[in-house]
C-alpha cells in the first residue's frame, strides 16, 4: 500500500473516512514528525465533541461498561468513538488490545470506532497522542468521544484534565469500601458509577459514596452541578440509560452555566504544558550522548545536583529551526 502524506489524509478525516482516520491515528500515536502539520490542521476543525473520561481501579468493569454505554449512545443516533488506553506489552511495547476483545459486540457498527492505544511508559493513565486522537475523532464528526484509562489508581486523575465529563467507576467487593478514596479520585468525578450492582454489597458502596458527597468530602467546586451516584449492572443491562442521562445532563449543565468555557481553557492549558514537556523530553533524548551524558556524569559524581544539572540542560537548549 502506497504511503500517503499525512496532510493528504486531512480531507478524508474531515469526511469521516475510516481508512484516513486509522492512518492518522497511527501516526499520532507514534509521534512521527511528518504528521505534525496534519494534526495541527485537524486541531482547528475540532472542539465540538463531548469528551468523556472513564476511570477507576482495575477490576471495576470499565471496559464492559464502556461497551454498554456506547451502545446506548448509538440508540440516540449519535456517533461515538472510544480511545481505550491499554497497558503496554512488555515484549512489543504495543497495546495488549484487551479492550477490543471485550468490545467485540460493537463490531460492524459504522457509527462506533474503537481504538486501543498503548501507554508506552506514559504516566497519568493516558497514552501519548491520546488527545490528538480525540481531535481526529472530533474533527471526523463523532459526537461523543470516550477515553477509557488503564486502571492504575492515583495516576488516573490525569483524565480529569483532558475531559469535559469525568466518570469514576467503583465496584463492591474489591477490598475497600470505597476505592475512589484510596485512589484519590473522589474529588475528580462529575459522575460516580457503582458497577456490578447485582452484587449483594453494592448498596453499601452506593450509600457510602452518597454520604461522602453529601458531607462535602471533595474539593470545592464553583458549580451548580450535584455529582450523582449511578448504580449499574452491565450483566443485567441495568442503569446504563441512567448513566448516559447523567452524562448528558452534565454536558447541558456545563453549557447552561457557562462553565464549559473555563473547562475548555483548563484542558487546553494542560495540553500546552504537556506538549512542552514532550518536546523537551524528545530533545533531551536526542542529546543523550552529548550534553546530557556529560551532566549525568557530574550528577553521578555528586559534584552537581540533579536540579542544577537540569537548569544547565534547559539553558543550553536552542529552538528547533
Amino acid at each position: 500500500m502506497a504511503y500517503v502524506p499525512s496532510l493528504d489524509l486531512v480531507p478524508g478525516v474531515l469526511a469521516g473516512e475510516v481508512r484516513a482516520i486509522a492512518r492518522l491515528l497511527s501516526r499520532a500515536e507514534s509521534g512521527v514528525e511528518e504528521a505534525r502539520a496534519a494534526l495541527d490542521a485537524i486541531y482547528g476543525h475540532a472542539g465540538r465533541a463531548h469528551i468523556v473520561g472513564i476511570t477507576g481501579v482495575s477490576g471495576s468493569g470499565k471496559s464492559t461498561l464502556v461497551a454498554k454505554l456506547a451502545a446506548a449512545v448509538r440508540r440516540t443516533g449519535r456517533k461515538v468513538a472510544i480511545v481505550a488506553i491499554d497497558p503496554s506489552s512488555p515484549f512489543t511495547g504495543g497495546s495488549i488490545l484487551g479492550d477490543r476483545i471485550r468490545m467485540g459486540d460493537l463490531a460492524g457498527d459504522a457509527g462506533v470506532y474503537v481504538r486501543s492505544m498503548a501507554t508506552r511508559g506514559s504516566l497519568g493513565g493516558l497514552a501519548r497522542g491520546t488527545l490528538e486522537a480525540v481531535d481526529v475523532f472530533d474533527a471526523a464528526g463523532y459526537d461523543l468521544v470516550m477515553i477509557e484509562t488503564v486502571g492504575v489508581g492515583q495516576d488516573e486523575v490525569e483524565v480529569a484534565r483532558a475531559a469535559h465529563t469525568t466518570v469514576v467507576v467503583s465496584a463492591p467487593g474489591l477490598g475497600d469500601d470505597i476505592q475512589a478514596i484510596k485512589a484519590g479520585m473522589l474529588e475528580i468525578a462529575d459522575v460516580h458509577v457503582v458497577s456490578k450492582c447485582d452484587k449483594p454489597d453494592a448498596d453499601r458502596t452506593v450509600a457510602d459514596l452518597r454520604n461522602m458527597l453529601s458531607l462535602g468530602l471533595s474539593l470545592p467546586r464553583r458549580t451548580r452541578w450535584q455529582v450523582p451516584v449511578v448504580p449499574t449492572s452491565s450483566q443485567r443491562d441495568e442503569g446504563i440509560a441512567e448513566l448516559l442521562a447523567a452524562i448528558d445532563a452534565h454536558w447541558s449543565s456545563l453549557e447552561e452555566s457557562g462553565e464549559i468555557a473555563a473547562r475548555r481553557m483548563q484542558i487546553n492549558e494542560r495540553r500546552l504544558l504537556k506538549s512542552g514537556e514532550e518536546i523537551l523530553r524528545d530533545r533531551f533524548v536526542r542529546d543523550r550522548d552529548g550534553k546530557t551524558a556529560a551532566l549525568v556524569s557530574e550528577v553521578n559524581a555528586r559534584t552537581l545536583s540533579p536540579h542544577r544539572a537540569a537548569e544547565r540542560l534547559l539553558a543550553g537548549l536552542t529552538p528547533d529551526a
